[in-house]
């Protein structure tokens, strides 16, 4: 009797249940790395909400001091947020964006909303005065299907404010904003603006911002937007592929494929191999912030151009906004040590503004989709890893939520990985590794039943 007591112990301790997570953890044989994780994750997770604020589950991810969630900064920390459980949070701010679109906004949602569920007066006064990045509605279109593929949450891409935003915003958005891709360089500067028109009103003149990067007066055009709209276009035609509607998302894959064409064909400066970032009413390219959108939204095909704008953004320092992306940016481009130095500087205490919330969220993103490779799939239920960190070393995630189970990873450096399934969910596991010449060397995928653990070696 003893015996089957400590074995049901145990199994609990190994295994556990769903519903018991207490949190995915980190550890390696790098301290360095484990004491980066631990800091992220207490950072993130200080940001979540009160349980009795009215606007309901969320976290912050605007200006810290707003108490409160905008569009962009949303999109790029709900990986994180699900990595970290924070899937309730995630759920409530994206209804509350996408059921937010209105004509009355031009098609737009709220940029801004706070912990009492109101549009922020920072960046709202009505529906014809307001600030808002026009890259938000692709950026949540995109996270919407991000988040189906990682949790397998089918509201995600079937529920009817999701259906319905995603609809508005590759069809009526465009429009009313002037933004197919033969208008793009020609477009009016301001076309839905409030009327008389008051430059001196940010909620004039940003009421319709065609860029992420904000300090760019008299912008027609920004090229993050561009790859915004392709990645955007590109996760709705994979949307309707789910659902069976292959002849609409092919037509949609086309359209995608013109918005990443006209990035090499007008943005591209031989002069100094870079792409210009915007476009100004006076005709003018130029060159600010931005590029790093361009792989964010993986909008630059493989090739000599790519890896110069990976170079450039490595041979400058940026804003930390910017420079929150780069850690899984750089894992996934072939730059692991200079992820890792991120990593590192992202988590130091000394670093100026590190409490902005998406340098959090981005360290956690770069560490599981980075470093241990992880990648989720829920139209397979496949999971897959590659361990991109040193050869030598000994990596464990643990107890990571992804879809509706639970798994354990450990990398040993880059010649074998163990996976565990601790929940009720069987699912298949596609091992990668790194051999010694950066080549990565996909094995078969295997399925991983309930409750049980696999090794496969990389020779």
């Amino acid at each position: 009797m003893k015996k089957l007591i400590f074995l049901y112990f145990f199994f609990c301790l190994c295994f556990g249940s769903y519903a018991q997570n207490d949190g995915v953890t980190f550890k390696s044989t790098d301290e360095a790395l484990q004491i980066a994780f631990g800091r992220a994750k207490e950072m993130a997770l200080s940001y979540k909400g009160k349980p009795s604020d009215p606007v309901g589950p969320w976290y912050e991810s605007a200006l810290p001091p707003r108490s409160a969630f905008c569009m962009r900064d949303v999109a790029h920390q709900s990986i994180g947020g699900e990595i970290l459980g924070l899937s309730k949070e995630n759920k409530n701010m994206l209804r509350l964006f996408v059921n937010n679109i209105s004509e009355s906004k031009d098609w737009c949602s709220y940029w801004e909303i706070n912990h009492l569920g109101k549009p922020a007066v920072e960046d709202y006064r009505n529906d014809k005065e307001f600030w808002y990045n026009l890259n938000a509605n692709f950026d949540i279109l995109n996270t919407g299907w991000k988040l189906y593929l990682w949790t397998g949450d089918e509201e995600y891409i079937k529920g009817a404010g999701f259906e319905n935003f995603y609809e508005k915003s590759v069809t009526d958005y465009i429009g009313r904003w002037v933004l197919q891709v033969d208008s793009l360089l020609s477009r009016p500067t301001h076309p839905n603006a409030p009327m008389p028109f008051n430059d001196e009103d940010s909620f004039h003149r940003c009421r319709g911002l065609p860029s992420y990067s904000e300090g760019v007066p008299n912008i027609k055009m920004g090229v993050d937007l561009v790859g915004a709209i392709y990645r955007g276009l590109m996760s709705y035609a994979s949307i309707l592929d789910v659902k069976g509607q292959h002849n609409k998302a092919k037509l949609f894959k086309e359209k995608a494929v013109g918005y990443q064409k006209s990035i090499d064909a007008f943005w591209w400066n031989d002069t100094v191999s870079r792409y210009h970032t915007f476009y100004s009413n006076d005709d003018k390219f130029g060159m600010e912030e931005g590029e790093t959108f361009l792989l964010w939204f993986d909008a630059l095909k493989e090739g000599e151009r790519k890896q110069k704008t990976i170079q450039h953004l490595l041979s400058k320092d940026w804003n930390i906004e910017n420079l929150s992306y780069f850690p899984l940016i750089m894992y996934q481009n072939g730059k692991p040590e200079k992820a890792y130095d991120y990593l590192l500087h992202l988590t130091d205490p000394t670093t100026s503004r590190r409490e902005y919330p998406e340098v959090s969220f981005g360290v956690i993103k770069g560490f599981v989709e980075g470093l241990m490779g992880v990648e989720a799939d829920a139209r397979l239920d496949q999971v897959t890893t590659l361990h991109r960190g040193k050869p030598a070393t000994t990596s464990e995630l643990r107890d990571l939520p992804v879809l509706k189970t639970l798994i354990t990873i450990k990398h040993e450096g880059n010649k074998a990985t163990t996976l565990i399934n601790k929940g009720e969910k069987q699912i298949l596991w596609q091992p990668k590794f790194l051999n010694d010449i950066g080549k990565i060397i996909t094995r078969k995928a295997v399925w991983v039943k309930p409750a049980s653990s696999l090794t496969v070696k990389a020779n």
